[in-house]
């Protein structure tokens, strides 16, 4: 079975998607022959005009509602129209994780972009979090559309980054006008100190940096405070240590942490008991990924107390 490429588009309504995929398939460089589903999970005031495209062979369906959006029907339509490229308007308020999950087999994300409106971005992330976070969680590209002059990058930038470090953004201004973000994220410890120290507050932007970057930390020593995790499914010597971390709401707060190999002072090591850590950042197979992945090889474990905050955010 060949892998059929998917294209998703994600954002709000009237976030610019429609208007960008009408341009996308209108450049002849997108007609390379694939009969391409148009999957559009909601409508706004823009509509497409397929006269227009540049892409021969386009089917666009639209789906009503989240209910239609099921592994049967997709399949239905990739045998129907004999699919060989989709792209997806996706709905604003729907879970991306109910699209992966009705995705049929054969198809394939290919590229993620994201979409905001800019002159509402900011209320949406206060009263929408997990909305906007979900369409950010995965995406390659985050474009705000309708940019303006008086608008602080910093705002729209510190958002994206608190969910992601991978996507590019993008500042599209009224006017036409692009421009690529280039503000730099440095982190809020010093990744080329001779023991590098995690604050408690700290601990989620360490967590994400050392798995997006791991081989900047390869060979590195790092200090943290976090709370053990045992099981006996684990390696010999070994453990977790880690936190609970919020990354959109309480809906999502996820215990998250390391491997460590603590030798055999790990007989000494319970569930839920607090240590601050001193250890080696080494990339090896561990069986508590089962596979590669960070682990820490402990020089020094001292018990302590639990932190105030026992939940730590990206804030």
């Amino acid at each position: 079975m060949e892998d059929i490429g998917v294209y998703l588009f994600l954002g709000f309504l009237e976030s610019g998607k429609t208007k960008f995929i009408q341009e996308t398939l209108e450049d002849p460089r997108m007609d390379t022959g694939e009969r391409t589903l148009l999957l559009v999970c909601e409508e706004g005031e823009e509509e497409y005009n397929p006269d227009n495209f540049k892409v021969k062979y386009v089917t666009k369906v639209t789906l009503e509602s989240a209910e239609e959006l099921t592994a049967d029907n997709l399949q239905s339509l990739t045998d129907k129209y004999k699919v060989q490229r989709v792209v997806v308007e996706y709905n604003g308020t729907w879970l991306l994780q109910q699209f992966f999950d009705a995705m049929p087999e054969s198809w394939v994300i290919n590229q993620i972009m994201t979409f905001f409106d800019a002159n509402t971005f900011l209320n949406y992330n206060r009263n929408m979090r997990q909305l906007v976070f979900d369409k950010m969680q995965m995406t390659q590209m985050v474009v705000f559309n309708r940019f303006k002059g008086e608008y602080d990058k910093l705002d729209f930038h510190k958002v994206v980054r608190g969910v992601s470090r991978r996507p590019d953004i993008v500042y599209e201004y009224v006017g036409g006008k692009a421009e690529f973000d280039e503000i730099e994220d440095p982190m809020p410890f010093d990744v080329n100190a001779p023991v590098i120290e995690i604050a408690d507050k700290d601990f989620a932007w360490f967590y994400s940096d050392l798995a997006e970057k791991t081989d900047t930390y390869i060979g590195k020593t790092v200090k943290f405070k976090g709370m053990a995790a045992v099981s006996k499914k684990m390696p010999e010597g070994c453990a977790v240590l880690g936190r609970h971390i919020m990354t959109c709401c309480e809906a999502d707060i996820a215990y998250d942490g390391f491997a460590v190999k603590l030798g055999k002072t790990a007989e000494e090591v319970k569930t839920c008991d607090w240590f601050i850590v001193t250890a080696k950042i080494a990339f090896e197979y561990n069986g508590v990924y089962r596979g590669e992945g960070p682990v820490l090889i402990a020089e020094k474990l001292e018990p302590c107390d639990a932190p105030e905050e026992l939940v730590v955010t990206y804030n």
